[in-house]
């Protein structure tokens, strides 16, 4: 793993939502010197988007996959 047990935090906190169906979060905080060291902190010209998006069709076909594995409508 990329970053040190002291330089990553997670917390996930889940309960049933007013339509009775459950519902989760997770929060993941990263140390920014951690970030940096890797080139992925928003100061670093690494971190900027430097080529084209990826085409329609791939974010389509990632949503149907995800549907296709949970059983359920996105």
């Amino acid at each position: 793993m990329p970053f040190a047990a002291e330089e990553i935090c997670w917390d996930h906190a889940c309960g049933i939502g007013p339509d009775g169906h459950w519902f989760g979060w997770f929060r993941v905080r990263v140390d920014a010197a951690a970030l940096w060291r890797l080139g992925l902190h928003p100061g670093q010209p690494t971190a900027r988007v430097t080529g084209p998006s990826p085409p329609a069709w791939w974010h389509a076909e990632a949503e149907r996959l995800a549907r296709h594995r949970t059983g359920r409508t996105l």
